[in-house]
């Protein structure tokens, strides 16, 4: 498994990226194994913003700083170089999950927004992390991080390179799977059942590949009406991720 393949961007790397953002980049410096490299940040932002003393901070006109991330993107006066999170075990998650538990299983989305909103939405209803596949998913980055607000620091995230062989482990461990689909027959509220749910999401337009539908225990939709096709797959994780914990 390897993300840590040299970036062509000019805006870090795979193995430092850098995150932006008041946010994502105090949920950052909050975290204690998030390891924080070099910082940005207009004077007003840095009096408020609790660098650890080991990392010097350089004062920089918000113009400045705009050229350290992509364009147009919302630096709020902050930015930082990190090293990546250590790798997350889908073991680990597993294991230490309660009797009542949700994981979210991403298959080939791709979008670091979708992926970051979905984070953030993992983060709100409790889940306990999200698995995705290695090399279909996006690294981890400012995008991720600033729209996932926070949660990339606090919800574990687990790459697998084989995401049937993972569904498998997944279903060992006592998870009743249910993959979303616009054409299943039953909606979700009805596919729910065990207490230990992993909820299957498919990208946008592709869906659900044939081989991930066929290790999931059931299929489901979103009780949408006809007045739209579907959701946004970070908007239908997030409903289905409250349907999940209030059933």
């Amino acid at each position: 498994m390897s993300r840590r393949k040299k970036s062509h961007q000019g805006h870090g790397s795979l193995q430092r990226p850098r995150l932006w953002g008041r946010h994502a980049v105090a949920a950052a410096l909050d975290n204690p194994e998030r390891k924080v490299v070099r910082a940005w940040a207009t004077r007003e932002t840095a009096a408020f913003m609790q660098f650890p003393k080991d990392v010097a901070v350089t004062l920089a006109e918000a113009s400045d700083l705009g050229r350290l991330v992509p364009h147009d993107a919302p630096h709020q006066g902050v930015v930082i170089e990190v090293e990546p999170l250590e790798d997350a075990w889908l073991d680990g998650i597993l294991g230490g999950a309660d009797e009542r538990a949700v994981l979210l299983v991403l298959d080939q989305v791709t979008d670091p927004h979708n992926v970051g909103a979905i984070l953030r939405s993992a983060a709100a209803f409790g889940a306990i992390g999200i698995v995705t596949q290695d090399r279909h998913a996006p690294p981890e980055s400012g995008v991720v991080a600033k729209a996932a607000s926070g949660a990339l620091e606090r919800v574990p995230w687990v790459r697998v390179v084989n995401l049937a062989r993972a569904l498998e482990e997944i279903a060992e461990a006592g998870f009743w799977r249910i993959g979303l689909a616009g054409d299943a027959e039953v909606e979700l509220r009805e596919a729910l059942g065990p207490a230990r749910i992993a909820l299957v999401l498919g990208a946008e337009g592709a869906g659900l590949r044939p081989n991930t539908r066929e290790h999931c225990d059931a299929l489901a939709r979103l009780p949408i009406t006809d007045a739209v096709e579907s959701l946004n797959v970070s908007n239908a994780a997030a409903v289905a991720l409250y349907a999940a914990t209030v059933a």
